[in-house]
């Protein structure tokens, strides 16, 4: 027997934890002694200035309290100094500071530590296989004595020493732990490493770090939160993200003798770390397979859930599930946002996530209760045999969606061939099912608008905690979701209880680019959203950026297509945020979203940009290489190289004593 848990379980598990919970906020936690060797310590406030993780630190702000640019004067940025990576992989990684240094990773997957003040390099490590693409995490001893950076590699996760690059053997088992080794034995453990390019968090002296999936099928490991000890690589605490038997969530999936070979689930994209309160906050990701889920009916916990756990213990604090039986791969890519917002007179502390499918869930941070209220809505049936969508799917009342959510004749590109809008009109008309959002997948196809690479991705979030406020970058991509029949024997072996099943359906998802490489949808292609989380009201939403095949033509603000460029918001005031399709690095006002200053590149910029003080000079630096995701199509100029830029204001001048 499966059952839904979506709304009394989760509430009374909510309830019952409150109590305990708030008395933990109102002790503050413990403060880790010297000999534990803490970064940070429960009760300490996130240091806003330092930018020692992706993503601005463990908290996942990509919010910095520094100043020194800012509206008055970031029109005088200028490049300080740039840093080739090299033949190989395009830089979309988020550089770390730490110990005086910056580390970046270089085209060959390798680490390299540089001077942040010069670009320098200071040392390259010499590891073998697959580095995580995106971030990694730097550790410090409470004394100094120790520095440590923490980085998954060829599905190892090792500790180096940050001061030479040296794989530390203490760590682990010869400096490093296999992360498939905590799995169940009797789940599906892939013989190929676990590669991730989530980079995991630190907490004190704990790094959690998120699974993959393992594979991109139905036969896919649970994809478990595992928390490590940064000095020993000892394994401290594990969270099922499929429930074990007898855990709460169990019941959410279809039962039957393959119950342990569910998997996916996976937070394959950022978490974020609560260290005044010790909380983790996890978003998941969509159980496998993405598409089909008729062997898997039921809600199928903890998939696509905002989940707070208890940092030290791995004890679930509370959840919230975003989307039941996920059939769209709605996973949650966006970190979770914290900060503490004024509502009717009272200070409250809230966490946000942020959604694929162009929403704004808030809760409040200890509790796992709504700031407004989210409603169960009815949505579409499915048609294809064997499967049971979900008939309700949450939807918040407030703040409004930052995106488009559905996509009809009204909403076909006008830079397209003429050929290919009318291709579109028929289709959207006469062949594909398109009823709004959550339309499921089909044999004849579905419009699904947002698409799983729409709405807000991986890095496309900053917030302003100090003032209240979030930024959303987001793409309005729809894409067509048409299942395809698989009947080979070992494709239904593969299957978790494929014994009532005489059929494996799979993809492939159509993106809708058109003869000209343009997606199907009209401009704005994407926009930066702007909220006032006070009051859950949207201060502006403009297009961000633009596409150089059109602004040639004088055609300008239609969005840029498909970025992949996260934002970073300031005390100074400002939003700096890069765009692929017309190849711009951007400074904006905060409060209005005007453009103060831009810097034209030779290649895309996907990623994060940070910003750091050094010598009392404050810099930025954005990774730049390749030619940007989903533009192959736009026969644009060929890249430049990939390299880091980083911009400061003009060194002062010592003759004139400033």
């Amino acid at each position: 027997m499966f059952i839904s848990a979506r709304r009394t379980a989760r509430l009374a598990a909510t309830t019952a934890l409150a109590v305990a919970l708030a008395a933990c906020a109102t002790t503050g936690g413990t403060t880790a002694s010297a000999t534990d060797g803490p970064s940070r310590a429960t009760g300490m406030a996130p240091d806003y200035a330092t930018w020692d993780a992706s993503g601005s630190g463990a908290d996942s702000s990509q919010y910095s309290s520094l100043d020194q640019i800012n509206r008055s004067n970031v029109n005088q940025l200028q490049v300080a100094w740039t840093f080739e990576t090299g033949p190989g992989q395009p830089p979309r990684f988020n550089p770390t500071l730490g110990g005086g240094r910056m580390y970046v990773i270089t085209g060959a997957n390798q680490i390299a530590a540089l001077d942040p003040a010069t670009g320098r390099q200071l040392w390259v490590t010499a590891l073998e296989g697959r580095i995580g693409a995106r971030g990694i995490n730097y550790w410090q001893s409470a004394d100094g004595s120790q520095q440590r950076l923490m980085v998954l590699n060829n599905g190892m996760l090792r500790a180096i020493d940050a001061t030479n690059g040296q794989v530390i053997s203490t760590f682990g088992t010869n400096g490093g732990v296999d992360l498939r080794d905590a799995l169940p034995r009797d789940a599906v453990i892939p013989a190929s490493p676990m590669m991730t390019d989530n980079p995991g968090r630190i907490y004190q002296n704990t790094i959690v770090m998120s699974l993959p999936a393992g594979a991109y099928d139905y036969a896919s490991a649970p994809a478990n939160i595992q928390a490590y000890d940064v000095i020993t690589g000892q394994l401290k605490w594990t969270f099922n993200v499929v429930p074990r038997e007898g855990e709460f969530g169990y019941d959410t999936w279809e039962a039957g003798p393959d119950h342990h070979r569910y998997g996916g689930v996976h937070n394959w994209s950022e978490s974020t770390v609560d260290v005044e309160n010790g909380i983790v906050f996890i978003p998941t990701g969509t159980p496998r397979y993405d598409f089909y889920g008729g062997n898997r009916e039921g809600d199928n916990l903890f998939g696509n859930s905002l989940i707070a756990l208890d940092a030290n213990t791995g004890q679930r604090l509370w959840h919230y599930q975003i989307v039941h039986h996920d059939l769209w791969d709605f996973d949650l890519p966006v970190a979770p946002k914290l900060m503490t917002i004024t509502k009717d007179g009272q200070r409250i502390p809230i966490v946000v996530q942020v959604t694929k499918h162009g929403f704004v869930f808030a809760f409040q941070r200890l509790t796992g209760e709504p700031v407004w209220p989210i409603e169960e809505r009815p949505v579409p049936a499915s048609d294809i045999p064997g499967e049971v969508a979900s008939p309700t799917q949450p939807f918040p009342t407030w703040p409004q969606p930052f995106m488009r959510q559905t996509f009809t004749v009204d909403d076909i590109n006008p830079y397209l061939p003429e050929a290919d809008q009318a291709e579109l009109r028929r289709n959207l008309t006469e062949v594909w099912r398109n009823e709004g959002i959550f339309t499921p997948p089909s044999l004849r196809g579905s419009v699904s608008m947002p698409g799983h690479n729409g709405g807000a991705n991986w890095g496309e979030v900053a917030a302003d905690p100090v003032r209240g406020r979030l930024y959303v970058v987001s793409r309005e991509l729809p894409i067509l979701l048409k299942l395809n029949t698989d009947n080979r024997p070992e494709s239904l072996a593969a299957m978790p209880n494929h014994d009532d099943v005489d059929r494996v359906y799979r993809w492939p998802v159509n993106f809708l680019l058109q003869s000209n490489g343009m997606g199907a949808m009209k401009p704005p292609f994407s926009t930066i959203t702007a909220y006032d989380m006070n009051t859950g009201e949207q201060l502006y939403q403009i297009p961000n950026g633009g596409m150089m095949q059109l602004m040639e033509q004088g055609i300008n603000d239609t969005g840029a297509q498909t970025p992949r460029g996260g934002p970073v918001a300031t005390a100074g005031g400002l939003l700096f945020v890069g765009t692929a399709s017309d190849r711009m690095f951007r400074a904006r006002d905060a409060d209005t979203g005007r453009v103060l200053w831009e810097y034209q590149l030779d290649a895309a910029t996907e990623g994060v940009p940070a910003t750091y003080m050094v010598n009392g000079r404050q810099y930025v630096t954005i990774p730049v290489g390749g030619e940007g995701h989903f533009l192959g199509g736009l026969d644009m100029p060929d890249p430049g190289p990939g390299r880091y830029i980083t911009f400061a204001l003009p060194a002062p001048n010592p003759a004139r004593g400033n």
